[in-house]
């Protein structure tokens, strides 16, 4: 089996192509993460980060079969393309977009906007982060800002000093907080009251 460490992307894909298993092995982990930081931004949207994680791979694996390098594309754009119209293919087949205020459009290039920016809509950032100081306690608070910056549930794990569990259990009561803030599961504030 050759070492593909140091090939690049676009020789990988292009192995990948003619049917070499492990070239295509190697994107998918080199692509990993970053299909995972992806995901990850639906978050406050209501998704499962997981599920979508799982739908961002689907993408991948398409990108590394559809790419040809025409136009001098570099693989890295069109892997992230790929994956994005994805996982936005399927939150629009969903229909839970409800908290979105405006569409989202693969097409169009990624100057900042996140689905945070779409959900706080009119509100400024400083105004989303009292938001959320507000609705959220101050360890719910601190997970889901490290969450939301990319952190991994171990390195959220050693920035608040507790276990696995107390992490998870602290975004879920955040994601359903913040869910009931923004007009979201009507379900979860009838069983409140």
């Amino acid at each position: 089996m050759q070492d593909y460490k140091n090939v690049k992307d676009e020789v990988l894909a292009a192995r990948a192509r003619e049917g070499d298993g492990a070239a295509a092995e190697e994107l998918l982990l080199r692509y990993k993460n970053a299909v995972r930081s992806v995901a990850r931004k639906y978050f406050l949207a209501g998704y499962e980060t997981d599920d979508l994680v799982q739908e961002g791979m689907i993408g991948l694996y398409a990108a590394i079969g559809d790419y040809s390098g025409e136009g001098g594309k570099s693989f890295k754009n069109f892997a992230y393309l790929c994956v994005t119209r994805r996982i936005v293919d399927v939150l629009r087949a969903d229909g839970k977009r409800g908290a979105l205020s405006e569409p989202l459009d693969p097409e169009i290039p990624d100057e900042g906007d996140t689905p945070e920016d779409f959900l706080i809509s009119g509100e400024s950032r400083a105004e989303f982060r009292m938001r959320l100081m507000r609705e959220l306690s101050d360890f719910e608070f601190r997970v889901v800002t490290c969450y939301l910056d990319g952190m991994s549930y171990s390195r959220i794990c050693e920035a608040t000093g507790r276990d696995l569990k107390s992490v998870d259990n602290a975004l879920a009561r955040a994601k359903r907080k913040l869910q009931c803030a923004y007009g979201g599961d009507k379900k979860d504030k009838k069983k409140k009251a």
